[in-house]
């Protein structure tokens, strides 16, 4: 995942406003904005279109691509990550993972929830593991979540989405005493940059609070095709960025080519 990599390094690079994100994207979108810089000005560059075809040189077998909700649950249940896919000393969070029928979304009030699945969405599954501290290191949490579209436009929408909450609210909250701030974010198209893998691709990076303790926070959110696949790493004590990047840049490497896999298609 060179560009996942390469977009934590400039992002790392910039500092840190006052913004916060929780696990997984929403599914839910409006229309497609300018895509927001490091510095949460929008620029100029946007990302893949909504068109029936994937970007990329892959190309899924129309057979394989999802059409109803049990299909769309399978291929979730086989792509997202489960622990030992992160690593051998990986372990099930608990709860393991997200409830069924529900998606994460971002409300009015800047507080992350799971809803019922929104139009547009077949499946949405989410897994939840940690890495155990040991000495000298504290504990790693993370989540490989994965969403099913109806459609490419719908898929498409929810980069979109993905690149306008950080400008819509300035802090997040995911639970009562946690919340994430200072999130840089970067989109980065199919073609663009170091990207050949994905027809869309976003980097955030920024700082997981918990009460007064602060750590980096890595969120990745991916689509080929219908599918989108986000990645979340939450850093611990004796964890260096480029570490925590590597988590997340691997993680998404290895659910791409499930998808890949999953949908028959061809490169």
């Amino acid at each position: 995942m060179a560009t996942a990599a390469a977009a934590a390094v400039v992002l790392g690079g910039c500092g840190s406003g006052d913004d916060d994100k929780a696990a997984e994207p929403s599914p839910s979108a409006s229309s497609r904005s300018a895509t927001p810089t490091a510095s949460g000005s929008p620029s100029s560059s946007s990302s893949a279109g909504g068109d029936a075809t994937s970007l990329t040189p892959f190309q899924a077998d129309p057979a394989q691509v999802p059409k109803t909700k049990p299909q769309a649950e399978a291929l979730a249940a086989a792509v997202a990550l489960k622990p030992e896919a992160w690593g051998a000393d990986f372990r099930a969070q608990q709860p393991a993972a997200s409830a069924p029928g529900t998606a994460a979304v971002l409300d009015e009030q800047c507080r992350w929830e799971r809803r019922s699945l929104p139009q547009g969405v077949l499946a949405s599954l989410s897994r939840y593991s940690e890495l155990p501290g040991t000495t000298g290191k504290g504990e790693i949490k993370v989540t490989a979540a994965v969403t099913v579209h109806a459609t490419v436009l719908d898929a498409d929408d929810q980069l979109s989405t993905t690149l306008e909450e950080p400008l819509r609210c300035r802090e997040q909250q995911v639970r009562t005493d946690e919340r994430i701030s200072g999130l840089m974010s970067t989109g980065t198209p199919y073609g663009q940059g170091e990207n050949t893998y994905s027809d869309d691709q976003v980097v955030e990076i920024g700082s997981y609070l918990t009460g007064t303790a602060k750590q980096s926070y890595f969120w990745f959110v991916t689509r080929l095709g219908t599918v989108t696949l986000a990645v979340s790493v939450k850093g611990a004590k004796g964890y260096t960025d480029s570490e925590l990047n590597r988590f997340g840049s691997q993680a998404t490497s290895t659910m791409l080519s499930r998808v890949e896999f999953e949908l028959g298609g061809k490169n």
